[in-house]
């Protein structure tokens, strides 16, 4: 295949993979683990040592020579996640006069959630003396999140639309250093892309900068506002795997953290008609369309891995994964070209664990049953928690389906239900408007995969 052939399939496979990957994550915040129909199968546990998932290719490359010969394998899992509002408070308290302490009008937005769906494929290829070195290819998403209400919706001033993709394409490569012992890395480069959406109370704020004469009070004058963004950056994974024996594989594997320098973004304002021209003279510069900058740091995550198969038919499997959130997705800071003052978005989010264990039966040469649970910590807490990511921690339920018809074609299914309490929210935004409530949140997610060998 030529450079140029190389360069088109590469563009097409990031074009598809943005046109699907749009949801609200099912891991913890905005983390996705669905890569593989197989994992999902058993709440991702042997995620990085079970035998014959080439999801490896990405999560940790060192278990490359658990999978048999050169093969490509394609994933689609089907996210639904639903996020219902359930308003019991939200006041003007940004400024004194007409209006503040008034109730805010609206509804509750409607569902944040959506239904959408998150591709993965795979490429390997073993080399060398006695196939001890392998190299592979893939294509991931692991985090995106979509939250969207209704644009004139009750906790509006803190947000409406929030739609954050990272898509991951990597090139990876191990080593055996003997049927019990390898290492591997991987090299890949990430896009992604944010968009941010609410609107402004520009009646407070006139009303408190002393506009208050020419009529301007709390909710009677809104905007809008939008930000977007987006950069490529190269982050690693690295790994090894060791079977201390035949029937036993333990894995080890990092995952680096990305820094993401976003330099050319665009914001854009906008302003009612009757403030636009106060603004323009009490605060020149401001509330203009303009270009802005940003550092958004994707967390590092650690996991351990272990498959254990006992017999014939039974292999049992368990994963624990460490998250490092509070490193790097502390504060979001906007700095903007022009004399808009710049935007802190305090996420606060702290460092999580993740825990499953699962099973698979063979219950004939062609059928495999499957099951897991999990439990899967969320890094935020009710004191900075927002409507944007309104995640909780969540327990897993899951179940999955192998089909093989022939020694060159497998098929897996997999379905997890997400268990989830009501997280609450009690949030300030921007302009000093109050939003107290609670969510009604649930997820259930669907994945299917095909491998074929050649």
């Amino acid at each position: 295949m030529t450079a140029s052939a190389i360069a088109r399939v590469t563009a097409i496979a990031v074009g598809i993979a943005g046109a699907l990957a749009f949801s609200h994550a099912d891991a913890a915040a905005f983390q996705l683990k669905e890569n593989s129909a197989k994992g999902l199968g058993r709440a991702f546990a042997g995620s990085t040592s079970a035998w014959g998932d080439a999801s490896v290719i990405a999560t940790n490359p060192a278990s490359m020579r658990l999978l048999d010969g050169r093969q490509f394998q394609a994933d689609v899992s089907a996210i639904s996640f639903s996020a219902d509002f359930e308003k019991y408070g939200a006041r003007y308290v940004g400024a004194t006069g007409p209006g503040t302490g008034s109730d805010i009008s609206g509804g509750n937005g409607g569902d944040a959630g959506m239904i959408a769906a998150v591709p993965a494929a795979y490429f390997h290829v073993p080399f060398g003396e006695n196939d001890n070195m392998h190299v592979g290819a893939s294509l991931t998403v692991p985090f995106g999140f979509t939250t969207e209400y209704d644009r004139n919706w009750v906790g509006r001033y803190h947000g409406v639309k929030t739609d954050l993709k990272a898509i991951d394409l990597g090139a990876s490569f191990s080593y055996d250093v003997n049927p019990y012992v390898s290492f591997g890395a991987s090299v890949f480069v990430e896009h992604l892309t944010i968009e941010l959406s609410s609107a402004i109370d520009f009646g407070t704020a006139l009303y408190a900068g002393g506009a208050a004469s020419m009529g301007f009070r709390p909710g009677n004058a809104d905007g809008f506002y939008t930000v977007k963004g987006d950069n490529n950056a190269v982050g690693y994974t690295i790994g090894g795997t060791f079977s201390p024996t035949e029937d036993t594989n333990i894995a080890l594997s990092y995952r680096s953290k990305v820094e993401h320098k976003i330099t050319g973004g665009k914001a854009r304002f906008d302003v009612p008609g009757n403030a636009a021209a106060v603004l323009a003279a009490i605060r020149p510069g401001q509330y203009v369309d303009t270009t802005g900058k940003a550092t958004v740091e994707l967390p590092a995550s650690a996991t351990l891995s272990v498959t254990h198969r006992v017999n014939d038919r039974w292999t049992v499997m368990g994963d624990v994964s460490r998250t490092a959130w509070s490193t790097s997705f502390d504060t979001v800071t906007i700095d903007f070209a022009s004399n808009q003052p710049d935007e802190s978005l305090p996420f606060k989010y702290e460092d999580t664990t993740f825990g499953s264990i699962g099973a698979e039966y063979k219950l004939s040469e062609t059928i495999t049953l499957r099951g897991g649970v999990a439990y899967d910590e969320s890094p935020t807490t009710y004191a900075h928690r927002d409507v944007r990511v309104p995640d909780v921690t969540r327990k897993w339920v899951s179940l999955g389906l192998g089909w093989t018809p022939s020694e060159n074609t497998e098929f897996n299914f997999g379905y997890t239900h997400l268990f989830t309490n009501e997280p609450a929210v009690n949030s300030i935004s921007q302009t000093s408007s109050s939003l107290q409530g609670k969510y009604d949140v649930g997820g259930d997610i669907l994945a299917a995969s095909i491998n074929y060998k050649f």
